[in-house]
């Protein structure tokens, strides 16, 4: 039986969904300040620290927990669909994440779509990487953890970074992820009425802007589902069991497995779209966040 703190994100959800609805055609810059309260769901982790800084041109900010390893890096990035969301939307759930990690998390600021389109997200997520090793942090003390289009990144990050030639990471943990830009899964229809803000309708929209008007929707680099994923760190996906990508999710594990690539998969009951963004307010959100810090410690390094 779901707390009853696991339905906040439900009613934050049903304020934009009712929000939108009532203003079709909402400017841009105001369904991104809109989206900027994502985080007000989120409880303070308290003793984490946060500090702005460059990327290596990538806009940033390190989360740093008090007496954290400083030399084990999480490499963060926001969901919202490559169009909302940002470094400081996700600042408290991802501070929630390296404090039960006990490392530094980087919390990435990528470029945005329409402004930006792909690959720029990927691109910039490469670029973030490699600057993380040039500040010699060996490639198997850095863990990548996205969700939703950032989920998407925490994959297709590792597949440029391949393309590039630059070691593997030592994991990835890729929450709610965002991956076909077709929407054509299933759970599409049999979540319909349980999700309360992603639908069919949206994730077409937002890939059109994403990709732009000569984006390839089949392009591995938009959709992993459709790469090689021979050779890539193992992997940790959770996802709720009411969320409309839940496909997207059980494909990539299958996908993942088929490839070799070592695969761990949660389907949280009754969970939300990133119910992560419950942190320190639900206790599934809690216990989900720990079970990822338990699995990847051991594959950082840390004890």
């Amino acid at each position: 039986m779901p707390s009853k703190q696991f339905d906040e994100l439900k009613l934050l959800y049903k304020s934009w969904t009712a929000a939108l609805a009532a203003n079709p055609t909402m400017e841009l810059d105001e369904m991104r300040r809109m989206f900027e309260h994502w985080g007000d769901v989120t409880a303070e982790p308290g003793g984490v620290d946060y500090l702005e800084v460059d990327a290596g041109g990538i806009p940033a900010i390190w989360a740093v927990p008090k007496a954290c390893r400083q030399d084990r890096v999480l490499l963060c990035t926001h969901g919202g669909g490559y169009v909302t969301g940002s470094m400081f939307t996700h600042r408290k759930v991802y501070g929630h994440f390296a404090k039960a990690i006990d490392c530094r998390a980087l919390i990435l600021h990528y470029r945005r779509a329409p402004e930006h389109v792909h690959p720029a997200p990927v691109d910039d997520a490469a670029t973030a990487y490699r600057w993380l090793l040039k500040q010699e942090i060996s490639p198997n003390h850095i863990a990548l953890a996205g969700d939703s289009a950032g989920g998407g990144l925490a994959v297709t990050t590792l597949l440029r970074a391949r393309q590039q030639g630059l070691p593997m990471p030592a994991a990835t943990m890729p929450l709610s992820p965002w991956l076909d830009m077709e929407a054509t899964s299933g759970s599409f229809d049999t979540n319909r009425e349980k999700d309360t803000l992603v639908q069919r309708e949206i994730i077409i929209a937002m890939a059109g802007m994403f990709l732009g008007e000569k984006g390839n929707r089949k392009d591995p680099l938009a959709n992993p589902l459709l790469a090689d994923l021979r050779g890539l760190p193992p992997m940790y996906i959770q996802v709720g069991g009411d969320e409309t990508l839940l496909d997207d999710s059980r494909q990539l594990a299958e996908r993942a497995r088929r490839a070799d690539v070592e695969v761990q998969l949660d389907i949280e009951p009754g969970g939300q779209h990133v119910y992560h963004f419950l942190a320190g307010v639900a206790p599934e959100a809690d216990a989900a966040i720990q079970r990822l810090a338990a699995w990847v410690r051991p594959r950082l390094g840390l004890s």
